[in-house]
C-alpha cells in the first residue's frame, strides 16, 4: 500500500471520527429529553444520565390531557400554514419583482429589506405589541400569522430575489408571446422555477415559527389559542415545575415537525448554495 493511498485513508477516517464525535454531541440533549420524559420528577433529580426505573408511560397521557395537546397541535399547525403561505406569496412576488427591474427604486427598496434583517427583535417587540393592539389584532391568531409574514419576508425576499437571476428571461419572452399576462406569467411559468428555494424558505419558516416562544407569549393570552410551546405553561406551578412531563410535551411537539423536515431537508443546501450566493 503506498503512502499516497494511506494518507488518503487516514484522511477519510479522521472526517468520518470527526462527523462521529460531533454526531454525538448533537444527538445527546435529544437522547437525554427522551429518556428522561420517561421518568419521575424524583429520578430525574436524582441521575439524569440514567435510564427510567419505570417507564413512565402516562407523562405523555397526563400532557395530552393537560395542554389540551390536539386543539394546541391545530393552533400552531394554523398558525404556521397561514404563517408560511403570506411569507412565500408576498417574498415571491416582491423577490421577482425587484429581481427584474433594474431601477435605483428597486435597488433602494431591496436594500431597505436586507437592513430591516439586522434589526434584532427584542428591539422592537414592545413596540410591536402596542401597534397590533392599536390595530385590534392582539390575541388573535390571524394577526399573529400577519406579524411573522412581517418578520419573516425581508429573509425570503434575499432568497428569491438571489434565485430569480437564474431563471432565463427567454421562457419568460416566450410565454409573453404565447398571450401570458402578467399573473399567468409568474404563477404558469416563474413560480414552478422557484420550488427548490421555495422548499428552504418554507422549512425554514416553519422551524422557526412552530418553535417560537416569546412572539407567541406577548400576543395570544386566550389559552383557546394557545400554540403547542405555549401550552407548556400549563406544566409550571408557582414554585414548581413537573420537569418529566414537560419534556413529554416537548418531545411531542418536536416530532410532527421533524417529520415535515425529514421530507424536504434535501431542497434545503441546493435552494440556499444557488439562491443567496447569486444575490
Amino acid at each position: 500500500m503506498s503512502w499516497q493511498t494511506i494518507k488518503t485513508l487516514s484522511g477519510r477516517l479522521l472526517i468520518v471520527l470527526f462527523l462521529l464525535v460531533m454526531a454525538i454531541i448533537t444527538l445527546t440533549p435529544m437522547l437525554l429529553a427522551v429518556l428522561n420524559s420517561f421518568k419521575t420528577n424524583g429520578e430525574i433529580y436524582t441521575n439524569i444520565l440514567s435510564l427510567p426505573t419505570t417507564w413512565q408511560i402516562n407523562n405523555y397521557i397526563d400532557v395530552f390531557r393537560k395542554t389540551h395537546y390536539l386543539r394546541s397541535l391545530m393552533n400552531t399547525v394554523f398558525l404556521v400554514v397561514l404563517s408560511v403561505s403570506g411569507i412565500v406569496f408576498v417574498s415571491s412576488l416582491a423577490g421577482y419583482k425587484l429581481a427584474r427591474t433594474k431601477t435605483r427604486l428597486s435597488q433602494a427598496l431591496f436594500v431597505v429589506f436586507i437592513l430591516s434583517m439586522l434589526i434584532p427583535f427584542h428591539s422592537i417587540m414592545i413596540g410591536l405589541v402596542r401597534v397590533a393592539n392599536q390595530l385590534k389584532v392582539q390575541g388573535s391568531l390571524w394577526g399573529l400569522a400577519l406579524i411573522y409574514v412581517g418578520i419573516g419576508s425581508p429573509m425570503a425576499i434575499f432568497f428569491y430575489h438571489g434565485f430569480t437571476k437564474n431563471v432565463p428571461r427567454e421562457i419568460e419572452e416566450a410565454a409573453m408571446i404565447d398571450g401570458c399576462n402578467g399573473l399567468q406569467l409568474y404563477f404558469r411559468i416563474v413560480f414552478p422555477l422557484l420550488r427548490p428555494i421555495t422548499y428552504t424558505i418554507v422549512i425554514l419558516n416553519t422551524l422557526w415559527i412552530w418553535n417560537d416562544f416569546l412572539l407567541p407569549l406577548l400576543m395570544i393570552s386566550n389559552r383557546e389559542k394557545h400554540t403547542l410551546l405555549l401550552s407548556t405553561q400549563a406544566l409550571f406551578g408557582q414554585y414548581s415545575a413537573n420537569w418529566s412531563q414537560i419534556l413529554a410535551i416537548l418531545i411531542m411537539a418536536m416530532l410532527p415537525v421533524m417529520i415535515v423536515y425529514l421530507f424536504i431537508q434535501k431542497h434545503i443546501v441546493s435552494g440556499i448554495a444557488e439562491g443567496a450566493l447569486k444575490s
